[in-house]
């Protein structure tokens, strides 16, 4: 077994580092203020190639790996939970299923332009009925000649308003549950379908969050994204990778806030003395930075089943659950470390611990993750 990142590996994290520091870092709380998309750095994350990382040149990619992937993820989360949601949805959750299920027609049309970041992409899946139960469905696709016609609502929508691709489920036969779910894509401006509201949420503001409606919408049947009444199984592979990268969100935005806490604590004088100087802050310190160690190692092993081409569903589960839940406790612990400092807006441990909070949400709630690994164990 190797633990050491290699050359390739190491070169993406500086250069991801490097890229963070220098034009995300400034600008994370002024993004968290105005509640504005940062269109720019989007852009720039295109033109550095940050969007296309684990997809084939052939595309507009950079043919690395999912590894190369995630550990972008966990630094740009570092400084700013909201780009690299912004990220986690262009890449693993509209580009990733494309890449997997679509056409060559469909790759060389979609993929480029969002690699690029000339358009945006989203995932719609979740509804206002069909959360955690996400094959409880209600959107509905039907045939009618050379198109579908999708009627329903999504809800919770990563850059949901502001997408200009979207791949969305739908049931396409009624009576055969799960097994009667398809996967479409829609362009932004299809006849029929129109945005809703963005969510005000309490934290990763500047990601937009949607409601999507879609009513006697029509796309052409070339938009059936693989084979019809296959879109759970294509779904849940979805996220099974989103897992993984929702998780790296959470490594780096832990990452991020222990940093913030050890300087912190060296710079922080009481009693005569840094703080770090004392046993109490010092064992805060030290379980911190064991919990990252541990939840990183589960997230590039996750990584690395999905490149061998192994079953990683089990993995995943774990590394979303524990990453999630380690982040909730260190920027809890960071937040304590800072004192009163830390439950205001002038430092950014506060940002990071309303940042973190959506990890052990979105891409299936911790209690789905218990379920899924429980399952997995006992062959149920």
């Amino acid at each position: 077994m190797d633990f050491q990142l290699n050359e390739e590996h190491l070169m993406i994290k500086q250069m991801v580092r490097d890229f963070a520091e220098k034009e995300i870092a400034p600008r994370a709380e002024e993004i968290d203020v105005t509640d504005q998309f940062p269109a720019d750095i989007f852009h720039r994350m295109g033109e550095l190639g940050l969007l296309g990382i684990p997809f084939a040149e052939a595309y507009g990619g950079t043919g690395g790996d999912y590894l190369s992937l995630l550990i972008a993820l966990e630094e740009v989360a570092r400084v700013s939970g909201t780009l690299a949601i912004i990220l986690d949805a262009q890449t693993s959750l509209c580009c990733e299923p494309i890449y997997l299920f679509g056409t060559e027609t469909q790759k060389k049309k979609y993929l480029p332009p969002l690699i690029r970041g000339e358009k945006i992409g989203a995932f719609g899946l979740t509804e206002p009925q069909a959360g955690s139960d996400a094959g409880a469905t209600r959107t509905r696709a039907v045939r009618d000649g050379d198109e579908w016609v999708i009627n329903g609502q999504k809800q919770f929508i990563t850059n949901g308003s502001l997408a200009d691709v979207l791949v969305i489920t739908a049931k396409t036969n009624l009576d055969q549950g799960t097994r009667g779910i398809s996967s479409f894509i829609v362009e932004k401006g299809t006849h029929g379908f129109q945005p809703g509201r963005d969510e005000k949420k309490m934290g990763l503001k500047g990601s937009v969050t949607s409601q999507l409606f879609f009513e006697d919408c029509r796309i052409p049947a070339e938009n059936l994204l693989g084979r019809e009444n296959e879109g759970f199984k294509q779904f849940l592979t979805t996220l099974d990778a989103g897992r993984l990268a929702i998780s790296a969100m959470a490594v780096g935005l832990a990452q991020g806030a222990f940093d913030k806490a050890v300087a912190y604590a060296k710079e922080r004088v009481q009693f005569g003395q840094p703080i770090a100087q004392f046993q109490a802050i010092q064992w805060m310190i030290a379980e911190m930075a064991t919990d990252i160690e541990a939840a990183r190692m589960m997230v590039q092993r996750g990584a690395w089943l999905k490149g061998q081409g192994a079953r990683f569903t089990k993995e995943a589960a774990m590394a979303k659950l524990f990453s999630t839940e380690v982040s909730e406790s260190v920027c809890y612990k960071a937040i304590q470390i800072h004192g009163g400092y830390g439950y205001v807006r002038d430092y950014a441990v506060e940002r990071m611990y309303r940042d973190q909070r959506l990890c052990a949400i979105g891409e299936g709630t911790n209690e789905i993750q218990r379920l899924v690994i429980a399952r997995q164990v006992l062959e149920l």
